[in-house]
């Protein structure tokens, strides 16, 4: 398929804070990527409702600057990605009203994409990853995953709250508005080892449990046990929490990625999802890939978060491969829509080394 030939999918993605828009060729080439980001007030979290009337209003416009950066109309659109979920329910409504719009009054072929897919796809496209082992680490999902039989299959997930999450509420306590990720990296890096505090670390098997961890630094970062602890100790204390947070969150997920690597024989490892944006993150996993001698790929920050590319990107290559396709009527969403039970007919299932 030449570059004139190539089809061209534009992507709506609601999972969540933001609304994006983009359109994405055939052959890999990303148009344009227009993203509204819904701002929750300081030291509160994402609230649903408010969250969708923010997509109702900015819907129109990212989907015009979408259009307008790659040159072209909707009547140049070959098909139309949606995110069908997993996320949130009313944020996840906005996006498929919209999808089912343009998708039925230019009357486009309609995909609905798992969310979670499309930070894995657009990962390998943008990276080269061929067979990797996977690390997804956002506010929705913390899974290890590698590709068997038609589907990605879980190696190891979180057993309560995400790391995202564990990000997102430990930053919310402590005054900042999700999400906290940056923030509480920023804070991190002003610490160091020396003033770690010994924080609960939850390894079972090959899963991760962060609330009892969650519960241990929000408590150390608001304990006055510094004559009143002026307004310096807390800062300082902020910080050390901080980076012993990351510290022992991360060294979790890394103990679990390895033991993927040497349960899965994988010579390659990923790590998509907006938290793979976090530099100490991707230092600890490329350590672990060294030991294991693996190729180590992380998704471009640009593209780490939630954006319209992933969704755009993971229609094309479901259409391309199966011409699949729903009816207006029947676009819907699914708020729980594991990423195991999703069929990737693209993907082909690589032996394992002897």
């Amino acid at each position: 398929m030449t570059r004139k030939e190539a089809l061209l999918c534009l992507g709506v993605e609601s999972t969540a804070h933001t609304f994006g828009c983009a359109v994405v060729a055939g052959d890999g080439r990303i148009l344009s990527d227009a993203r509204a980001v819904y701002r929750a007030p300081e030291g509160k979290g994402i609230h649903p409702r408010e969250a969708s009337r923010h997509h109702i209003d900015r819907s129109s416009g990212a989907l015009g600057d979408a259009l307008a950066s790659a040159g072209v109309s909707m009547k140049d659109i070959d098909l139309v990605g949606y995110s069908a979920g997993p996320g949130l329910g009313p944020c996840l409504r906005v996006g498929a009203v919209v999808a089912r719009t343009v998708a039925g009054y230019y009357k486009k072929p309609l995909v609905p994409v798992n969310h979670a897919l499309g930070h894995i796809e657009l990962g390998a496209m943008l990276t080269g990853a061929s067979d990797p082992l996977v690390l997804l680490v956002s506010g929705g999902h913390t899974m290890i995953l590698a590709f068997l039989e038609g589907r990605w299959r879980v190696s190891g997930e979180t057993l309560d709250i995400t790391v995202g999450q564990l990000l997102d509420q430990f930053g919310r306590s402590a005054g900042f508005s999700s999400p906290c990720g940056g923030r509480i990296e920023e804070l991190a890096g002003r610490s160091n080892k020396e003033h770690y505090h010994s924080l609960p670390y939850v390894v079972k098997g090959n899963d991760v449990s962060f609330s009892g961890l969650l519960t241990a630094a929000i408590r150390q970062a608001s304990s006055d046990d510094n004559n009143g602890n002026e307004e310096e100790e807390k800062k300082e204390r902020l910080e050390a929490v901080c980076y012993s947070l990351q510290e022992t969150a991360f060294a979790m997920l890394a103990e679990a990625v390895e033991r993927a690597l040497s349960f899965t024989g994988k010579k390659e490892m990923m790590i998509v999802g907006g938290v793979s944006a976090n530099r100490r993150l991707a230092e600890m996993l490329q350590a672990a890939c060294a030991r294991h001698g693996a190729r180590f790929y992380s998704c471009p920050i640009k593209y780490a978060g939630d954006n319209g590319a992933q969704i755009a990107w993971t229609a094309l290559s479901e259409y391309a491969a199966t011409g699949k396709k729903v009816a207006v009527k029947d676009a819907s969403v699914t708020q729980s829509w594991r990423l195991d039970t999703v069929d990737v007919s693209w993907r082909r299932t690589v032996a394992a080394p002897a």
